[in-house]
């Protein structure tokens, strides 16, 4: 499909490539990695032709037409969402317009925001819309550049699984090591100005790598000694008028030595962020807490506990409210009822990649990091700084000339090189690499405080979290460990559950004259929905039973009451979750 043959291409006195060569066919499905500034998106501009090649050559397949997906920022006119979708069709059918629903749908949307105009949603909205035309349109090759970075966990999910049988081929940048495992068959690194393909995972390709970055430089230091050798040789003889000839021929053949070239060290940075003041056990509690934005209610009679230490991922379907939940933690926003309680010494930081206000224009970004209160060393401060994409002389730019995604990075740098004991954090590996994901997730793994996250990022949420709360229509559940046991009780209680499928295959009350068969099976509803509601809240009720005594120190003498008290938890919380989703069915 893409041909690139010695393709060279510098700015001023950096070269970015020079002499790359890559094969893309249909139904590749490529990851293109490399350090920030490495030349990922200009290689994306090139394809595209916005950007000419110093030399080289790309050739596409005739007729071969790309999808782009940009970062950010992508064009907003008067069009509505569901327009959106469908630009590429002046007049769509109807079967073009019910795939384009059913992937918006997939992406987030609403029914409602169909027929939004594209003017009033967010950028990152925007950007879902502009994926959904993607989608739609499906080109012969996906271009994407992040785009991951506006969605939610959820929709990522969605995302993953539908990239999984697109027909055509996919490039992608992505800073998310599980959506690429999960959805890309080779890794294309960028590495010494030209491209290389790793038939692998991106485990696979760090292994690979590591293992060729190895012989490498084996071969690098047997070249060195034998580039001594010579020039010792010469430098001996060459004086010696016996000797001439010999010399001669050894600095024609040192002059032909093709001198291997080490690359710049790519391991992550290692990073150990200053330890926050110790907790009291009890962290934060929420107690009968109450939240809502206009008549729409969040949460009403809300109890959660925050102890020491745990690292706790919120998840959940997009609008469950996850990022209230996280506000209200933090005391960002207003609680409209019920208390929100902090335990001793708390110190609670919140980051999340929308929030402004927290930087000062004209401070430049090492002013700013050196700002937070705590006397960091100059060379430490920097390393955390190059850790976020700010290296060298970077870090003399003036807060007014940050793009947002450079805001977001220097508010999470201050965040960590004064941390708090308790660490809010919503969405904070959008806009880095996977360098610096990996030094975040380091750092995180060795803090001594408590963490709550919300993040599309799987290998984020398996890294950092040992539990997982997941928040439904104003309720939360806590599951003990890391997201991919969390995914695997889902799948059991929802194999154990009536389907969606099986309830969507049931027969449904006909539009007839037979009005009484209509009431009837209206009533039935009704009463099986009362029915399922009281047992919900005596279910409720139970689990706050069991964790009261979970919660007295006296349990924990009798080591058999423990585990029948933990198994009945267990159980509680299982009939809970096979409840609520007979609770939604009904509803609906």
């Amino acid at each position: 499909m893409i041909s690139v043959r010695g393709l060279t291409k510098s700015f001023g006195e950096q070269t970015l490539y020079d002499g790359a060569d890559l094969q893309l066919n249909a139904g590749d499905r490529f990851a293109l990695v490399g350090p920030n500034g490495a030349g990922k998106s200009t290689l994306f501009k090139m394809l595209l032709g916005e950007e000419e090649p110093d030399s080289g050559a790309i050739e596409w397949r005739r007729g071969a037409k790309a999808g782009y997906l940009p970062q950010e920022n992508p064009p907003v006119g008067p069009e509505t969402v569901l327009e959106t979708a469908l630009s590429h069709r002046p007049d769509p059918d109807g079967r073009e317009t019910a795939k384009a629903k059913k992937i918006l749908m997939g992406l987030g949307f609403k029914v409602a925001d169909f027929d939004r105009a594209l003017s009033e949603l967010s950028g990152g909205w925007a950007m879902r819309a502009a994926l959904a035309r993607l989608l739609v349109e499906e080109p012969q090759l996906l271009l994407l550049d992040e785009p991951t970075n506006h969605l939610d966990l959820e929709t990522l999910l969605w995302f993953q699984e539908y990239l999984k049988s697109y027909p055509g081929a996919i490039l992608m940048i992505s800073h998310d090591r599980g959506f690429i495992d999960e959805t890309c068959s080779a890794i294309v690194a960028v590495e010494g100005r030209r491209l290389k393909k790793y038939n692998t995972n991106y485990e696979g390709f760090l292994v690979e790598r590591e293992a060729a970055r190895e012989r490498l430089m084996s071969a690098w230091k047997q070249q060195q000694d034998e580039i001594a050798d010579m020039e010792e040789f010469i430098m001996r003889n060459r004086a010696r008028a016996s000797t001439a000839s010999r010399v001669q021929s050894v600095i024609k053949k040192l002059e032909k030595i093709e001198r291997i070239e080490l690359p710049p060290s790519s391991k992550a940075v290692a990073i150990k962020f200053p330890q926050p003041a110790r907790t009291g056990a009890l962290v934060l509690r929420l107690k009968n807490v109450a939240k809502s934005y206009g008549t729409n209610t969040v949460y009403d009679g809300l109890n959660f506990e925050l102890e020491r230490g745990q690292k706790m991922a919120f998840v959940g379907p997009n609008g469950a409210g996850k990022s209230t939940l996280l506000k209200v933690l933090g005391g960002i926003i207003p609680i409209d009822g019920g208390e929100r309680i902090l335990g001793h010494n708390v110190k609670v930081g919140y980051f999340s990649q929308h929030r402004e206000g927290q930087l000062t224009p004209g401070r430049t970004v090492l002013q700013e990091a050196t700002s937070v209160g705590r006397l960091n060393g100059d060379l430490f401060t920097r390393t955390v700084l190059g850790t976020f994409l700010f290296p060298g002389d970077s870090v003399y730019k003036t807060v007014d000339v940050l793009s947002g995604g450079e805001k977001s990075r220097l508010q999470l740098a201050k965040l960590l090189l004064d941390p708090p004991n308790v660490l809010l954090l919503d969405e904070p590996t959008t806009h880095l690499d996977l360098t610096s994901v990996e030094a975040l997730v380091e750092a995180l793994k060795s803090f001594e405080g408590t963490i709550c996250t919300i993040s599309h990022d799987v290998y984020f949420l398996n890294a950092v979290a040992d539990h997982v709360v997941h928040v439904v229509q104003g309720k939360v559940t806590v599951y003990p460990g890391h997201y991919s046991y969390f995914q695997r009780r889902q799948a059991q209680l929802a194999a154990e559950a009536p389907t969606e499928a099986a309830a969507a295959a049931s027969p449904e009350p006909t539009q007839s004259d037979n009005q009484y068969e209509a009431g009837k099976e209206a009533r039935r509803r009704a009463r099986a929905l009362e029915k399922a509601e009281a047992e919900l809240e005596r279910l409720h009720a139970e689990l706050e039973r069991l964790a009261a005594q979970m919660a007295d120190p006296k349990l924990y003498e009798d080591y058999a009451r423990v585990t029948a008290v933990g198994e009945d938890m267990e159980r509680v919380q299982n009939a809970l979750q096979i409840k609520e989703q007979e609770v939604r069915r009904l509803q609906s």
